[in-house]
């Protein structure tokens, strides 16, 4: 595509990440965000509680995955279900559109991690050619 074009089917997109206000952002960011990409992910397994998403998703502290969990929920990624059972009893899952937003990280991620031997050689070189340790 030439600039126009670009400019034009940017101009056709109801909303446009890559514009300040656009609400589309703070999706990708909460999606993409170190936390959210593996809360994702780990709900892609099936429903889990929290501490069991907490044991899953290695170091995220209890704060984190909370407020990861609330935001991922405003956006409609995730379904949290609360049973009035003593203790009470909440479980999250993804919801269809969750489960369509982590298939698509899940690809990106197994990607990522079938090509760190590539990565790894990339940053050996980088950090040799720089003199760092």
């Amino acid at each position: 595509m030439d600039g126009i074009q670009e400019r034009t089917a940017e101009q056709d997109l109801p909303y446009n990440v890559f514009a300040k206000a656009c609400p589309s952002r703070g999706t990708l960011e909460h999606v993409t965000g170190r936390w959210g990409g593996l809360t994702l992910g780990a709900l892609h397994e099936g429903p889990l509680r929290f501490n069991e998403l907490r044991r899953r998703v290695d170091g995220v502290s209890e704060k984190m995955l909370s407020q990861t969990l609330h935001a991922l929920e405003r956006d409609g990624l995730v379904h949290r279900e609360a049973q009035p059972t003593n203790p009470p009893r909440v479980d999250y899952e993804l919801t269809p559109l969750g489960r369509d937003v982590a298939e698509r990280l899940l690809s990106l991620i197994h990607f990522v991690e079938g090509r760190m031997d590539d990565v790894l050689a990339a940053r050996e070189h980088y950090d040799t050619a720089r003199g760092a340790l």
